[in-house]
């Protein structure tokens, strides 16, 4: 028993040996994660992008509500001004959300940049 045990244990260590003798050396690649960062102009801009696309999709999800809100409140009148009040804010927040990037550029205007 203990002879089939070192003969495996032989076999494999020289299966071992002769990969990695044939395999060559070793090296390392280099894996970029992010993009480089070309500018803060640049960085500013994704970051306005992202805030608005997240802002844009908030907005929709607020007139869903409202407008679940009006279909469920069934002529309460509460109901009823609860989805006035839910469409006017949603409304107030994508006119918010459509302009932003037209002050942010009035206000680089102002500063320089």
């Amino acid at each position: 028993m203990c002879l089939t045990n070192c003969r495996l244990a032989l076999v494999t260590l020289g299966a071992v040996g002769t990969v990695l003798l044939l395999a060559g050396p070793a090296h390392a690649e280099v894996v970029q994660l992010a993009a480089p960062v070309q500018s803060i102009d640049a960085v500013l801009n994704n970051i306005r992008n992202w805030l608005v696309g997240i802002s844009a999709a908030l907005a929709a999800v607020c007139f869903t509500v409202a407008f679940l809100r009006r279909m469920a409140g069934a002529g309460d009148p509460s109901e009823i001004e609860k989805s006035k009040t839910s469409f006017r804010a949603a409304c107030v927040g994508l006119v918010g959300v459509l302009l932003t990037p037209v002050v942010i550029e009035v206000l680089k205007g102002f500063v320089g940049a």
